[in-house]
């Protein structure tokens, strides 16, 4: 390698091979975790995976929206704790 493409290389280094090494979020690596202990839960509970499960389209609308009323209810008693 000639002196002047080395030299490119050597100025450009972080460019090209950067040093910064990512490392692993923590919330994220939480939250993963609560999902795979929520799935076994809910295999244990109710026999198959979400993925097996042979429930129709309609009745995971209906599932979503009973979930989504909870979290309204769930708001609604945080937003409440300091009244």
């Amino acid at each position: 390698m000639s002196d002047s493409v080395k030299k490119w290389h050597e100025m450009n280094a972080d460019w090209i091979e950067p040093r910064y090494t990512p490392k692993e979020d923590q919330i994220v690596t939480n939250v993963i975790n609560k999902f795979r202990a929520r799935s076994r839960e809910g295999i244990r509970e109710y026999g198959t995976t979400l993925a097996d499960n042979p429930d129709g389209f309609y009745k995971w609308i209906e599932e979503a929206q009973s979930e989504a009323m909870d979290f309204i209810l769930y708001l609604e008693k945080i937003k409440n704790l300091n009244k």
